[in-house]
């Protein structure tokens, strides 16, 4: 039995359906969630299990919500005598490392700014995070090359004082020799001993300017005492990049954490008795949706998964021996596992299903619905967002639909002129911010003029277009820079996307415009073949006479260029922008030429 601890913070009701109609946060002044939530869960129901983690390696751990209060507590310990303080801005890159729950849960005990990163920057990208962002302290996995890239920079970077490194065992990296079998690290056995014979954060890492985190939160103190925190205080920020110039800094105080229990309880529909798996890496707001705060205000257990690549084999046997009950993953992760060979996996234990990231494609819905029974209840939201718009429990989703705003927010579709769009007219979305509800970040971090732009007039404006029909459903179309503008037409990428996919020739696409001096852009599409087909102009001619039969004719590629992937970010999610930039690049060549 829980405790039903979300019900301190929320007011909800429903309809004769069950279906949620109303759900408003409240909190205390100094509400914190590692407080609040974490240790308050530890002290009165210690043995509840709060993570199940493990790798490819074989190593494995259940902690229990007593485990993580204890950990977190001895990384404050250790935080707070290497200096860190309430407002400082501590930059983490952990991968999906079991240490990244203690860190984001002592910083917030230390009224500190997490700021997670992913571990694929470059040395640019890492420049411009530490100096805009004026970080204090690096926190670092020591797995691939991200120290390196620290480390060629960090001179240049007056505003950082420490920097702390992690050794985080395995994370899927560990060398297989010629017979798959991994090859023993610093001369200890693979599986339940990886951490170190003495276990938990028992491995040391040693480079030089570092200091040691592992040795340094294990010889620390359980004892910490609280410090002083508001629930409006900054408490976590992210670099959200767009479609052009550099990456905004999104912060939020800790009245996110209450905005997630949305996602959690009625999105995706978490058991508190049961076990939750997001496929997201910690340097991704998706982490902290599904791996982190309203998962554990419902006092529910999350499975984390330390890997390096995605393979959807790993991921699908993982569910069945684990005993998964919910499970959320983008809509590329989803279409990877539609490859294999889903029926020869044990997925009984499985209920609930949910994406976000990309609009879900329909043949994806079904695809998913044959294969496990399951309904997948699209979501969106953002990185300065939780969930805004959803098909939440005891809904009814429509295929390709992101479903309804849910109470937490008003949520509307404008013009440019800020009306609101008539019944399937494309507009964007839009949430009133009069009064600032919980969950929508407080600003863009030193940057009053971007915030300005999309936040004003009492709505905060997304970037993201959709419609709405007359049943009050929204359906996306795209950022406002992927809409293609075309002969006086606005044209949304995943429409095209869809109707491509459906052929059998089509694994993966991605739409987009390029420039064309008649009609300002073109339609474009990006396409990656299933196996047997070839890139010819026939099939060409077919996919583009595919596309006119199924939509309005002006709106089918009339470029196909095949491709053996598309760019992604780490978390999956399709780069159109990278192929924007690309196809600028050779217009500009071609016309230097």
């Amino acid at each position: 039995m829980t405790r039903e601890i979300n019900l301190r913070y929320v007011d909800e009701e429903y309809d004769d359906k069950g279906v949620l109609t109303k759900f408003e946060v409240h909190c205390d002044d100094d509400y914190n969630f590692a407080y609040d939530i974490v240790d308050d869960i530890a002290e009165n129901d210690p043995d509840r299990r709060a993570m199940i983690w493990v790798n490819p390696e074989g190593e494995e751990h259940i902690f229990t919500f007593a485990d993580m209060k204890k950990w977190s507590d001895k990384t404050a310990n250790y935080l707070q005598g290497l200096g860190v303080r309430r407002g400082d801005k501590v930059l983490v890159i952990l991968r999906r490392h079991y240490q990244f729950w203690f860190v984001a849960t002592a910083l917030a005990k230390l009224g500190a700014v997490m700021v997670p990163a992913t571990f694929m920057l470059k040395e640019h990208d890492m420049t411009y995070r530490l100096n805009e962002a004026k970080i204090d302290y690096v926190i670092c996995t020591d797995a691939g090359d991200i120290a390196d890239v620290v480390d060629a920079v960090v001179e240049q970077c007056p505003t950082v004082k420490e920097l702390i490194l992690v050794n985080g065992g395995g994370g899927g990296l560990t060398e297989a020799d010629a017979n798959g079998d991994f090859v023993s690290k610093d001369g200890l056995a693979l599986g339940c001993s990886l951490s170190g014979k003495e276990g938990i954060c028992a491995l040391p890492a040693k480079r030089d300017g570092w200091h040691d985190f592992n040795t340094g939160a294990r010889n620390s103190s359980e004892d910490f005492a609280r410090v002083d925190t508001l629930a409006h205080d900054p408490m976590l920020m992210y670099f959200s990049s767009g479609t052009s110039g550099n990456p905004k800094m999104v912060l939020h105080d800790s009245l996110y954490s209450l905005g997630h229990l949305i996602t959690a309880k009625h999105w995706h529909n978490v058991d508190p008795d049961g076990i939750h798996f997001t496929i997201a890496d910690t340097g991704w707001g998706k982490a902290v949706w599904g791996k982190y705060y309203g998962q554990w205000i419902m006092e529910a257990c999350v499975f984390t998964y330390d890997f390096d690549r995605f393979h959807a084999s790993e991921i699908l046997d993982l569910i069945g021996k684990y005993g998964i009950t919910t499970f959320c993953a983008p809509p590329t992760m989803y279409r990877m596992m539609m490859q294999a060979d889903v029926a020869s996996y044990d997925l009984s234990t499985l209920k609930y299903s949910v994406t976000a990231g990309e609009a879900l494609n329909p043949d994806l819905f079904e695809f998913w619905r044959q294969a496990t029974g399951l309904t997948i209840f699209e979501g969106f939201g953002q990185t300065e967002t939780p969930l805004t718009i959803g098909n939440l429990t005891n809904t009814t989703p429509r295929p390709g639909s992101m479903g309804k705003p849910v109470p937490l927010y008003n949520v509307a579709i404008l013009r440019e002129d800020g009306s609101r769009c008539d019944i399937g007219e494309t507009g964007e979305i839009c949430i009133s911010i009069d009064p600032h509800p919980a969950g929508i970040m407080m600003e863009y971090y030193l940057d009053p003029e971007k915030t300005a732009s999309a936040m004003h007039d009492g709505w905060y404006h997304t970037g993201d277009t959709a419609w709405v029909d007359e049943d009050g459903y929204f359906w996306y179309v795209g950022r406002n820079d992927d809409v293609i503008k075309s002969s006086g037409y606005r044209i949304g990428p995943f429409e095209i996307e869809s109707v491509m996919l459906e052929h059998p020739a089509v694994r993966e696409v991605a739409v987009t415009g390029v420039p064309d001096e008649l009609r300002g852009s073109a339609v474009k599409a990006t396409v990656v073949l299933a196996d047997g087909f070839e890139g010819t102009d026939e099939l060409t001619s077919e996919l583009q006479s595919w596309v006119k039969d199924q939509t309005a004719p002006y709106k089918y590629p009339r470029i196909i260029d095949y491709v053996s992937e598309l760019p992604r970010t780490v978390n999956g999610k399709i780069r159109r922008v990278a192929i924007r930039e690309s196809d600028k690049e050779a217009v500009v060549t071609e016309g230097l030429v």
